[in-house]
């Protein structure tokens, strides 16, 4: 057929694909974002609080199962329905692999554990650093090292969405190390979708400016250190969890099946400035 339409003159041939592929669509109703997600398997790191316990509500009202990453099993808050707390020490390379991989194939993962530590640049120590690229950027990659490597042996076209910032890209005074462990958080992501996209998984950051988590309220609460980014955002507002909650959901749904290694920048305009 094709080869037919390939010998007729350039304007009928078109139209006949056209025709042809609008056939083969007739009658298909789009599933809706939401269904994707009944009785699928996800790992979310960093769950207990903030935006991965948002993230791990919202994936499992959407009908999911959700593996939540929990530090420490003391004072861990009791999980919810339709998750099972996975406890685990992100920075401990050996360990950390063996328990994401013990999990078995998921759907899709949620890089969200991250730690801040506030340093001056010349404040800045080799704990902070090392504590903080440790979470940030080492433990993404060997987190998302055990679950493509189930992915890829089930046969799993998922989904990987890296939790990085806008301060990835634009600085701001006393975050050194945190500024330049979401640098490397962008191009580990840009790697892995070159690297895992060959395989069907997609790998993508969701980039937030300052989120009102319980934290973050606290940390962004004396307006000489909040009025500056605030007046760069355009809304005029931080993001709530709820705002980084429907990000991910979409860069983890099949609504976003041809989106690979790029950043969704949830900032409210803070970039565009």
């Amino acid at each position: 057929m094709l080869r037919s339409i390939c010998k007729l003159p350039h304007k009928i041939a078109g139209q006949m694909a056209v025709d042809i592929l609008s056939r083969s669509m007739a009658g298909q109703a789009p599933q809706k974002m939401e269904d994707y997600f009944k009785g699928k398997k996800f790992i979310v790191t960093g769950s207990c609080a903030g935006m991965g316990e948002k993230i791990t509500e919202r994936l499992v009202d959407l009908g999911s199962f959700v593996y939540a990453v929990v530090e420490k099993e003391e004072g861990a808050a009791k999980p919810l329905p339709n998750t099972k707390q996975i406890f685990c020490d992100v920075s401990n390379w050996e360990d950390t692999y063996k328990k994401m991989y013990d999990i078995g194939p998921v759907h899709g993962l949620v890089n969200n554990a991250g730690v801040a530590v506030i340093e001056s640049f010349f404040d800045v120590t080799e704990h902070g650093w090392d504590k903080t690229l440790n979470i940030n950027a080492r433990a993404l990659v060997r987190i998302s090292q055990a679950v493509a490597k189930n992915m890829i042996d089930a046969g799993i076209k998922g989904s990987i969405v890296n939790i990085s910032s806008t301060i990835s890209t634009r600085a701001i005074p006393d975050h050194t190390t945190y500024c330049a462990s979401k640098g490397a958080v962008n191009q580990i992501t840009r790697t892995m979708a070159i690297e895992l996209g060959k395989y069907g998984i997609r790998t993508n950051n969701v980039n937030p400016t300052v989120v009102l988590t319980r934290m973050g309220k606290i940390a962004w609460s004396d307006p000489e250190k909040s009025g500056p980014i605030m007046r760069r955002i355009p809304l005029g507002r931080f993001a709530e969890t709820d705002d980084i909650a429907n990000a991910v959901i979409f860069m983890l749904s099949d609504y976003s099946t041809m989106v690979n290694g790029t950043a969704l920048v949830v900032d409210g305009g803070f970039l565009a400035g």
